[in-house]
């Protein structure tokens, strides 16, 4: 078993897109937090998958990423 943190935001469209930090290239999108949850357990098996198949090594999430705030004058 395997864990790894999933960043959710809105796109333009009002959906909301779906990454996974510590495997670059993992993306999903749903139209709820739930269905997000759904549809990155899936998109990350697949991803693990694909690495195992081209004999790469599945990357561990070392930490978890930190969502931060910075202000700047624009």
């Amino acid at each position: 078993m395997r864990t790894y943190t999933i960043v959710v935001e809105p796109d333009e469209t009002g959906d909301l897109v779906v990454s996974v930090p510590a495997l670059p290239g993992c993306l999903t999108h749903g139209k709820s937090v739930e269905e997000c949850r759904e549809r990155a357990a899936e998109a990350i098996e697949v991803h693990i998958a694909g690495l195992l198949a081209d004999g790469e090594a599945v990357p561990e999430e070392k930490a978890v990423p930190q969502l931060l705030s910075v202000t700047v004058a624009a």
